[in-house]
């Protein structure tokens, strides 16, 4: 009996996930008619995306411009990773070079600050589409990404910007699945959000913690691998890695290494959080507080 329900469960999340899947690929039908812009960051969700819109605007013959942000909150590897899955799709690869911490107020990192950063974002992506021509601007934001604390969706309502995905409830797990059957070669890349994320609410954001904190994150996937997610988080002097609960053994037996490479680094404290990675640990009070009113 169990078996038997386990196999129609199954079933069941296949069925769903085909249905989404011709969701997505009937309303990317529709808006490859017309040229687009796609904000287009390297990762999975907005890869995903690329491939499909870039099969789609193939019958009409019509424009897709990915679009990268080339800025120090996001770590180098994004535009790397950017660059060459756009070659692989053959399409128009924009990089627009953007510095938010002009931006006094996104400077001093307040809650808001997310949509701080995708409103000057969006409004750079947006001025590019008009030059040349698009109404149309896409991004991968997915299903998963509606029920946890994003505060940029709010800018990206505010700019009319169409997130397919989403529209078709389309999670991260099925993002990956499809990217995987679409052959995209990123499926299995870890998520890399902004370099902010890394540091508490109200601390001033400046670039040499940023750039010490890719240097040691990068340092870390050269030992636990490079699709391990793993993050540094900064608190003034402490640095505080969070990996998964099963590679935290591993963390143990390469203390010494990583103790010297990481005080080699400017980081005076080192310590691992014991309920091991999770993405957004940063908003962790921002939503107890939200659960509260």
């Amino acid at each position: 009996m169990e078996l038997q329900e386990k196999k129609k469960n199954r079933t069941e999340q296949k069925t769903d996930m085909q249905n989404k899947e011709k969701a997505l690929l009937t309303q990317l039908d529709e808006i490859a008619k017309q040229d687009l812009c796609l904000a287009f960051s390297g990762g999975v969700d907005s890869s995903l995306l690329l491939k499909l819109v870039m099969d789609a605007s193939a019958k009409y013959g019509t424009k897709v411009y990915a679009v990268t942000f080339q800025t120090r909150l996001h770590p180098p590897c994004d535009l790397e990773t950017a660059t060459r899955v756009a070659k692989e799709v053959g399409a128009v690869h924009e990089v627009l070079f953007v510095d938010e911490l002009e931006q006094e107020a996104i400077r001093y990192n307040p809650e808001n600050r997310c949509y701080l950063c995708k409103h000057y974002l969006f409004g750079k992506l947006l001025e590019f589409a008009r030059d040349h021509g698009v109404t149309q601007v896409l991004d991968g934001t997915n299903e998963d990404d509606l029920h946890v604390y994003r505060p940029g969706r709010k800018a990206l309502r505010e700019y009319g910007v169409i997130s397919p995905l989403a529209a078709c409830h389309v999670t991260k797990t099925e993002v990956k699945a499809l990217a995987a059957k679409y052959g995209v070669s990123v499926a299995h890349r870890p998520s890399t959000p902004c370099m902010a994320t890394r540091l508490p609410y109200g601390a001033e954001i400046n670039y040499d913690v940023l750039d010490r904190i890719a240097d040691g994150e990068a340092w870390l996937h050269t030992l636990f691998g490079a699709e391990e997610n793993l993050r540094l988080r900064v608190h003034g002097d402490v640095v505080r890695l969070e990996i998964a609960p099963e590679r935290m053994g591993e963390v143990l037996e390469k203390r010494e290494e990583m103790i010297a490479y990481l005080k080699k680094l400017g980081f005076s404290y080192l310590t691992m959080d014991l309920e091991g990675f999770r993405s957004g640990s940063m908003d962790e009070k921002i939503t107890q507080k939200e659960e509260t009113k």
